[in-house]
């Protein structure tokens, strides 16, 4: 697929912090996904780039970061950059 016929779209939602790192880690599993970013009161705290989520070493030191910001966050928005295919 050509750069020409891919959109992007962004999806947000908001969820505990108990679910934070369940609900990134699933994102993460999804092949459409570009971006993943999580905001906390409106502010960017993480953001998460395709590269990022595509090279596996890098993850597991940044789910241990946001496990850590989950034990302290109560709900968090997380905003999703997906590919779409145009009709």
């Amino acid at each position: 697929m050509s750069e020409q016929q891919r959109e992007t779209v962004w999806d947000e939602f908001t969820v505990t912090g108990a679910r934070l790192v369940d609900t990134v880690k699933q994102l993460m599993h999804e092949g459409n996904v570009r971006r993943i970013q999580v905001k906390q009161d409106g502010r960017i705290v993480l953001e998460l780039p395709l590269t990022v989520i595509a090279v596996g070493v890098v993850i597991a030191p940044v789910l241990a970061a946001l496990g850590a910001f989950a034990a302290l966050a109560t709900d968090c928005t997380i905003a999703v950059e997906r590919d779409v295919t145009p009709e």
